[in-house]
């Protein structure tokens, strides 16, 4: 087992310090548990835009996870392993000396809340509707946040520049259209959700594509049954 810090985000974690130490020996002490590091999230740091702020943030968080690593160790106490980091801190939280294990998962998939960090992970999942009206200057496709979520931003068109989701309904998406868009009633769409992990919760399946060939079917573990 590890013991989770709060190391910045305010979320779950022991504070940093003498009180990870006590809940370290207990945990050492305690009979069924293999005492094994630390882990510190810094999630609240992920998706600060300015590199150099998130930088900053996520170096001070890893040096409280780094320090309180070193405590245990002082203390006689195993700690081979110190995890943090995610896809946005993935290249600096790694950088920090002691830091053993980076956490980062999202960049597999990718969304526009990450992309929008500058992380250099390519896009590799879209949730695709199809056109179910059209009229000027937009169109309506039967994918809304039953579909995708929209705690993180209404997600994005690919694939037909200028085009904007303007609003994320229970089944539908509305779309904006550039003048000239040649987009008809049943036209696939694709979007780019700007959260990635609950999007995936709301489906059962992922379905693996080349170009427009279906090659694969996935089962998610957790999924939306």
């Amino acid at each position: 087992m590890l013991i989770d810090l709060d190391v910045g985000q305010r979320r779950c974690g022991v504070v940093p310090g003498q009180e990870a130490l006590t809940l370290a020996h207990l945990a050492a002490e305690a009979p069924g548990l293999e005492l094994r590091g630390v882990m510190g999230y810094e999630g609240h740091v992920q998706p600060i835009r300015l590199r150099e702020e998130r930088e900053a943030s996520a170096e001070e968080s890893m040096r409280v996870l780094v320090a309180t690593a070193e405590l245990l160790l002082r203390a006689g106490l195993p700690c081979d392993i110190v995890s943090g980091g995610g896809t946005g801190t993935y290249d600096i939280s790694s950088q920090v000396a002691g830091v053993t294990e980076i956490q980062a998962g999202s960049y597999a998939l990718m969304d526009t809340d990450y992309r929008d960090t500058g992380v250099p992970f390519e896009q590799a999942f879209w949730i695709l509707g199809t056109v179910v009206s059209r009229s000027a200057g937009r169109c309506v496709v039967d994918a809304g946040h039953k579909s995708m979520t929209k705690d993180h931003g209404l997600p994005s068109v690919d694939g037909i520049p200028g085009a904007v989701v303007t609003a994320l309904n229970d089944e539908h998406a509305v779309i904006a259209l550039p003048p000239g868009a040649t987009v008809q009633l049943g036209d696939r769409v694709r979007m780019i959700p700007s959260h990635t992990d609950p999007t995936v919760n709301l489906h059962d399946v992922f379905y693996a594509v080349d170009g427009i060939r279906v090659v694969d079917t996935w089962p998610i573990a957790r999924g939306y049954r």
